[in-house]
């Protein structure tokens, strides 16, 4: 089926080539009825601008690129959404791709969306080596980093103060009268579960209290990890009042595994997640966790990647966003006898 072009709109709109494109363009030299008529006719005949061709001309291509680990990740694909809303009001559309958790994915898809010619990539990485692994790519290509603290990296960033999150949390928990507290789903090779585990650590020693921490071995942080490692958790004695978990995703699969074990939170085990995602809030859920200002993250990411867009020889912008606590209701107060 052939393309409908702008010679086949003056046509039928009994109009000159010129006039379409300043209508279409949005030129103010063409009345608004002129205008008008002219979007009428181009949205009946089903005209679609040729992005190939305006990029040619604008050197843009209005796309931006969006890598993320997983959008099944409840966190990922809220973010990616906020990211979606701020480009698009910025004029921009975005291309999303999934690197699965794997490094030589991230390099493959990093490559697809330069093929395609987007004036910009936003990132989650995988891990805190994604940047050296992408290093020849970031030289030419403007690109914006979110998740990861990379402060001694060559890189612009968008990230939150993980370490100050955790040691927030921390400090809610110890008030309520935990002393036993066990960290949930530390995972290696990542900059930001390592901040927040520091967190704990340095939470701990603070105050007196002995260290607790259950690492995962899994390469992500979904449910269905929290799940499987909260079961094997669970089949020892429980010699702890409070469990933070790393994340939301972990929190809520340590619940699932709590339900099936007729373990009570909070009654019986209070928990703190990570991140405060959308089902964090639902009423059965409820859970208390560290916000991340996702709207935030997602405005600062793309404000920062049309700077860099727009002037590329300008200096790496680091932007660390403030995490604060959002009190629900699976943490209890201690009394003097528990």
């Amino acid at each position: 089926m052939r393309r409908v072009t702008i010679k086949d709109i003056a046509k039928e709109a009994n109009v000159s080539y010129a006039t379409v494109s300043r209508a279409l363009s949005g030129s103010p030299e063409i009345s608004e009825k002129t205008r008008a008529h002219v979007l009428e006719v181009s949205k009946r005949m089903g005209y679609t601008k040729n992005y190939i061709a305006h990029a040619m001309v604008k050197k843009r291509t209005g796309l931006i690129g969006l890598i993320v680990a997983s959008v099944k990740n409840p966190f990922m694909s809220e973010l990616a959404f906020h990211i979606e809303q701020h480009a698009m009001l910025k004029g921009y559309n975005l291309m999303l791709c999934n690197s699965s958790h794997d490094t030589e994915r991230e390099r493959q898809v990093f490559e697809v969306l330069i093929s395609r010619q987007v004036d910009g990539i936003i990132i989650v990485p995988t891990s805190a080596e994604t940047h050296r692994h992408l290093a020849p790519y970031l030289e030419t290509t403007p690109t914006v980093f979110v998740g990861e603290n990379l402060r001694d990296a060559a890189v612009s960033y968008v990230a939150i103060d993980n370490y100050r999150g955790t040691r927030i949390g921390m400090e809610y928990l110890y008030g309520l009268g935990h002393r036993d507290i066990l960290y949930f789903g530390r995972r290696k090779g990542s900059v930001t579960h390592q901040l927040r585990a520091n967190g704990y650590i340095d939470a701990c020693e603070e105050a007196g209290i002995e260290p607790m921490i259950c690492h995962s071995s899994y390469t992500s942080s979904s449910i269905q990890n929290g799940y499987q490692l909260a079961k094997t958790l669970l089949a020892k004695p429980i010699d702890y009042t409070a469990v933070f978990a790393a994340t939301d995703s972990m929190a809520l699969g340590f619940m699932k595994a709590t339900s099936e074990l007729k373990i009570r939170i909070p009654k019986d085990l209070s928990l703190m997640g990570f991140d405060n995602i959308q089902y964090a809030e639902l009423p059965r859920i409820d859970l208390t966790t560290i916000e991340q200002p996702q709207q935030a993250i997602a405005a600062t990411a793309v404000d920062t990647l049309l700077e860099r867009i727009n002037n590329p020889q300008a200096g790496y912008a680091h932007h660390v966003l403030s995490p604060k606590l959002i009190e629900r209701g699976t943490c209890k107060q201690l009394s003097d006898t528990e």
